[in-house]
């Protein structure tokens, strides 16, 4: 199955001219003229950012989702073929309206009029995943209703395969590749893919999100109607805005669009590392704006998620990197074992800075991120710098953020706009007030522990003491801790006692603080 679904592939780069993008190179100029002669039949009559988008359609939904991609990045790929893939964002063929009904009166097990009040069969938005159309439910709310396209599991699992395939075959036979680790990034985007196609996943990523912006200052996200959701089938709120795409609109409704962009800057690490559970699909086929300037986020199925410690430690590298505190940079990267331990770090940070430095205090449109990217690699391969793939999406996330902010404000600092919020977001996280969050969010289970302490701690030694002697030494040492015990006992009693008072104490200030 691969090897037909190899050909197959390749069979479409050659049907839509796909080999022109490769052979456009002039160290390849042999090539493209080979071609040439032994494709001299092919005669091409649309452009070739048509014939990309379609060739993107015809392979599948891996394909377009990397199209989708490509088109946020303005900055790196040609405009013709930028504002072609952003076709695909919601505009790929739609599958029959007769074949969502289908799906939805199986999925009910009963006629679609008994479901909902109304509902359209020509579909508003149609993505590589799934299409969505607009419902009306019988209690006269309105609703859109997302479905799955049929045997999308199927297709996907086949290039998932494949991918795998080829990620096994370089990580053993190349070796420049093993630190690139091509087959956790590969099981971790099938991992992601896997959540996207089981709908239930995606209404409750979605539910999350809304608990996590309940205050809606920034970003709304539709609620979720779970009586009519399903595996294949998720029902939520129909939301109206703007596509954040169309900014000549938005001007038009007088949007303060340098304001929309620092507050999409703000959404995402907020994300990050208030929550460590983010949208990782922000292309513009899935924000709108309100028109009250407010982002409404949509299609909720591939989320990235953090550990505390994840989120430290990109914080503080985020901080270090804003202050130009490469050296701190540098030694955070060789204490988390991203490079080789034996690396020399004043060499490593040295590196760092010949990447940054050069970007630092410029607006968005002044700086050449493909430029940016070949200089990280550079140094990456040099370094020999492991791809950690639990971090892949939010580098995806980070791109698509920067490229959506160099859309709506090619003059947005995205450094000094992300800077006062990852210092606050610091402050609250170290110190006093750090303190408090931890004794509010723990300090209920440390109060339970605390008194058992000293009860635990007597069973040990007693354990320890009944344990039979070995030497003479260890008889003597066993004599003298039996002796001071009674002593040791007392001692962490009291303090145990000081420790519950102050926890309770501190208790009291977190609970205090939060009611005001």
């Amino acid at each position: 199955m691969s090897t037909w679904r190899v050909i197959f592939i390749l069979y479409i780069g050659v049907r839509y001219g796909l080999d022109e993008f490769i052979l456009s190179h002039d160290r390849l100029s042999p090539l493209r003229h080979l071609s040439r002669i032994f494709l001299f039949w092919r005669r091409f009559t649309t452009p070739r950012s048509v014939r990309l988008r379609q060739a993107l359609e015809r392979l599948g939904p891996i394909f377009v989702k990397f199209g989708q991609a490509l088109s946020t990045r303005r900055d790196l790929i040609p405009p013709d073929i930028a504002e072609e893939l952003a076709r695909l964002q919601d505009r790929v063929p739609p599958f029959p309206g007769s074949v969502s009904v289908s799906i939805l009166e199986a999925t009910y097990r009963r006629p679609l009029h008994e479901v909902f009040a109304h509902f359209d069969p020509e579909p508003v938005a149609s993505a590589s995943v799934a299409q969505v159309h607009f419902a009306t439910l019988h209690n006269g709310q309105e609703a859109a209703v997302k479905i799955l396209r049929p045997q999308i599991g199927r297709i996907i699992a086949r290039d998932i395969g494949l991918m795998l395939t080829l990620a096994h075959l370089l990580q053993r036979w190349i070796q420049e590749a093993r630190r690139l680790r091509p087959v956790e990034v590969v099981g971790e985007f099938r991992k992601h893919l896997a959540d996207e196609l089981d709908l239930m996943v995606e209404a409750s990523n979605a539910s999350q999100l809304r608990r996590n912006f309940a205050d809606r200052r920034l970003l709304i996200i539709p609620e979720i109607y779970w009586d009519y959701c399903d595996t294949q089938v998720m029902v939520m709120e129909r939301m109206k805005g703007i596509p954040i795409s169309q900014v000549d609109q938005l001007r038009n409704l007088h949007i303060d669009i340098p304001k929309l962009a620092r507050d999409g800057v703000e959404i995402f690490f907020t994300q990050v590392f208030r929550d460590g559970f983010f949208h990782a699909d922000m292309h513009p086929g899935n924000i709108q704006v309100a028109e009250d300037g407010r982002y409404i986020g949509l299609d909720f199925g591939i989320i990235g998620t953090l550990t505390t410690e994840d989120k430290n430690y990109l914080a503080q590298n985020f901080l270090a990197f804003f202050q130009r505190d490469y050296q701190r940079v540098a030694a955070a990267h060789i204490e988390a074992g991203w490079v080789p331990p034996d690396t020399r770090a004043n060499e490593f940070e040295s590196a760092i800075r010949s990447v940054c430095e050069p970007i630092f205090d410029k607006p968005l449109k002044e700086i050449s991120f493909g430029k940016v990217l070949l200089r990280l690699f550079q140094v990456s391969r040099r370094f020999q710098m492991e791809i950690q793939p639990q971090l892949v999406l939010l580098q995806k996330t980070l791109l698509n953020v920067e490229g959506l902010g160099r859309d709506l404000d090619p003059d947005l600092d995205l450094w000094k706009t992300a800077k006062p919020f990852l210092e606050r977001w610091m402050s609250e996280q170290v110190g006093w007030r750090g303190l408090l969050k931890a004794v509010s969010r723990e300090g209920g289970q440390w109060v339970n522990l605390v008194p058992q302490l000293p009860r635990l701690i007597h069973r040990s030694l007693e354990t320890s003491l009944s344990t039979p002697p070995q030497t003479n030494e260890l008889a003597q040492l066993q004599r003298q801790v039996k002796s001071q015990q009674r002593w040791i006992t007392l001692l962490l009693i009291g303090h145990a006692v000081f420790l519950t008072v102050l926890l309770l104490l501190f208790w009291l200030i977190a609970s205090t603080t939060q009611i005001h």
